[in-house]
């Protein structure tokens, strides 16, 4: 089919060059031009045709799925399916708050101080997580002690304005600032998310032995 498509493509160029030069054919010669004229052309139409009717047949096919997803709600049917699926799988979701799901030891969270195991304060007011704040939610205020050490007098921060970013805890040299695990402090007031230096204190005591293991466990990171 191929080669007869050439020779018939070949004759059909031959018959125009040959008309264009001025050359008489004769009648067989001019008969076969034609012929083989008249065969590239049909050959080219039947090919349009079979063209045509592929795409009438995609676009019945097209229209054939369309009217039976939507007289049998397929669609419908494979999302329940999907949904029937997963009702047997095994469960994803928690009950909260009577469940809670693990934390990640970098989770940052409600802020506290820490102390020493002697119950001496870590923090040695040297005012770094002031400094580095990027909301400004830090107010230190610090005195020298008779043993020349510093401690602070007033250790603020404003809840309000922090981002939890954990440059604070970042800074300190003695991770006297953390950000711990707790995450349910909602207040019904702005002042109650002002916290002193007491709150901060009380913070870290009651969440001591998860912040400790945090630390230890992020030690290799820091």
């Amino acid at each position: 089919m191929a080669a007869i498509f050439a020779r018939n493509s070949l004759n059909a160029i031959r018959a125009r060059h040959l008309a264009v030069s001025g050359r008489v054919l004769s009648g067989s010669q001019h008969y076969g031009l034609q012929l083989s004229a008249h065969s590239y052309s049909t050959k080219k139409d039947d090919e349009e045709r079979e063209q045509l009717a592929k795409e009438i047949s995609k676009d019945w096919s097209a229209v054939f799925e369309q009217s039976i997803n939507t007289l049998f709600l397929t669609e419908m049917v494979r999302g329940l399916m999907l949904t029937l699926k997963y009702f047997f799988d095994r469960k994803v979701t928690i009950n909260y708050p009577f469940e809670k799901g693990p934390l990640s030891p970098r989770f940052r969270g409600e802020h506290a101080l820490r102390r020493y195991p002697t119950g001496e304060e870590r923090c040695i007011a040297c005012k770094l997580c002031e400094a580095i704040c990027p909301a400004q939610a830090i107010t230190i205020e610090a005195e020298e002690r008779e043993d020349g050490s510093r401690r602070t007098t007033r250790y603020d921060i404003d809840m309000t304005k922090c981002i939890y970013c954990g440059l604070c805890q970042e800074a300190c040299p003695v991770d006297a600032i953390v950000e711990g695990p707790n995450f349910e402090f909602a207040t019904e007031t702005h002042e109650e998310l002002l916290y002193d230096k007491e709150k901060l204190l009380e913070n870290g005591d009651r969440w001591e032995t998860e912040i400790a293991e945090n630390l230890r466990s992020e030690s290799l990171y820091r």
